[in-house]
């Protein structure tokens, strides 16, 4: 069983380009996504342009940085092609095995853990898979992604450095809007997916790594699910953004109302019987206030971290969103919004 609580940070934007992380890699082309991305450049260009982002992005620095700051874990996203022409056909897309043992190797040198995350996954808010495999049912090439746990599974099931793995990142389910269902995987099949890849891991990893299982948004649709005593380590993720919320108020007011949300959210999310934790958060609020001084909003945001923090206490674990961005976004960039922050505060 693990006892110890794991702090970490996101490594967003780093093996899939996210151009809210790195701007500057869309900016001449007027894409908003990868897919739209390789379709400006073509995909020699846009192979180059991978290649070396990948190589420059993040480094073993960072990795030193992370821990420096008292974190413990890190959460990298990997894609559904991170194997390449070793996996399921990738298209156009480079696959990124080499830079994931890279991370291990600085992340084990260290003494930092990392949780695996798939992502870019079909049935997602972000559904790059679907979009190069001509919008198949996500049952035709749920086979593909099982193959790739099981892949990343057997490959790091040795590293001391692996925390876990998350088999998707940001699913999306079906909805229900009067008589039409909206976009998304269907609920039952999306709970099929996760006890198979709960199988591929466990046969490929054995016991101790984390399984985890993101809640899709749906924090009350997973009570019970996998509690029975064959089930071993599951996790579920919450991811807790509120920068889009409304509120009525400002100020400190406001902070609270955010921080309540969380801890609604989560309570919801703890009946399941799992083990929850927030693998994506922010020190992003959704207002400005202009009557505000410059200080008075680092003072807020600092508030509004604390305050989250201590709403994830009963987490056993947590991940900010995330380690870095190009433009050092104040909200998103650990390295400013969690600048202030001494180690203990952040245990």
């Amino acid at each position: 069983m693990l006892l110890r609580a794991f702090h970490g940070v996101n490594l967003a934007g780093w093996l899939t380009l996210e151009p809210w992380v790195t701007p500057e890699l869309f900016a001449d082309s007027g894409a908003l996504d990868e897919p739209t991305l390789i379709s400006s450049l073509g995909a020699t260009r846009y192979r180059k342009l991978v290649d070396k982002h990948r190589k420059e992005f993040m480094s073993q620095a960072d990795f030193t940085q992370i821990a420096a700051r008292g974190f413990n874990a890190v959460r990298l996203s990997v894609p559904w092609y991170v194997f390449g022409h070793r996996g399921p056909e990738p298209g156009p897309y480079v696959g990124c095995i080499k830079h994931v043992d890279h991370a291990f190797d600085w992340a084990e040198e260290v003494g930092l853990n990392v949780l695996l995350a798939l992502a870019v996954s079909p049935g997602s808010a972000y559904d790059n898979a679907a979009l190069v495999r001509d919008q198949v049912n996500f049952s035709e090439y749920r086979a593909d992604l099982l193959n790739v746990l099981g892949a990343l599974s057997q490959r790091y099931a040795s590293r001391i450095g692996l925390l876990g793995i998350e088999v998707a990142d940001d699913p999306r389910t079906q909805e229900r809007e009067w008589f039409s269902l909206s976009d998304g995987i269907p609920l039952h099949s999306l709970r099929n997916y996760y006890r198979d890849a709960y199988d591929v891991i466990r046969a490929n990893a054995g016991q101790e790594a984390l399984v985890v299982l993101p809640d899709a948004g749906r924090p009350k649709a997973w009570r019970g699910f996998m509690a029975q005593d064959s089930y071993h380590n599951v996790w579920l993720d919450c991811h807790l953004f509120h920068h889009t919320d409304h509120v009525d108020a400002s100020g400190p007011s406001a902070v609270r109302s955010l921080v309540d949300k969380s801890r609604r959210y989560l309570a919801k999310a703890e009946k399941s019987g799992l083990p929850t934790m927030v693998g994506k958060w922010s020190a992003s609020l959704p207002y400005a206030d202009s009557m505000m001084t410059p200080e008075g909003r680092i003072a807020l945001a600092r508030v509004y971290v604390s305050e989250q923090v201590s709403a994830f206490a009963s987490c056993p674990g947590w991940f900010f969103q995330t380690w870095k961005t190009s433009g050092r976004l104040v909200g998103w960039d650990a390295r400013v919004a969690l600048a202030t922050f001494e180690r203990r505060m952040l245990d």
